[in-house]
């Protein structure tokens, strides 16, 4: 199963208490886990003030999500945060994985021919 690293951010209303906003980070962190999610991060950063308002609203709680699952686990979970009424936005990258800068001429062809 091909799996990735992927960054999700996504912003909380800021009227909900903290122990609700406790309960929507829990109920997506464990959904990612039942969905096969590994090395799970979870980083509260703050109220945070908008450019504009969204949903007429001029400030949000962030949550930064990092994460290693199955590329089938990210449709399930970009759905379930478009149905919790308390996410104002949500945004999910996949994380470049890390190579080696020196690959060797023999690994690729393109440098060989330079």
């Amino acid at each position: 199963m091909m799996t990735r690293n992927y960054e999700t951010l996504y912003i909380v209303r800021p009227d909900v208490g903290e122990e609700q906003l406790e309960q929507t980070i829990s109920q997506l962190r464990t959904f990612l886990e039942e969905q096969g999610a590994t090395k799970l991060k979870v980083q509260n950063r703050g109220k945070r003030r908008f450019a504009y308002p969204i949903k007429k609203l001029r400030e949000g709680y962030y949550i930064l999500m990092t994460y290693t699952a199955p590329r089938a686990a990210i449709a399930p979970l970009e759905r379930a945060m478009r149905l919790n009424e308390n996410i104002l936005r949500f945004m999910t990258i996949v994380l470049e994985e890390e190579t080696d800068t020196e690959e060797t001429e023999e690994e690729n062809p393109v440098l060989a021919r330079a």
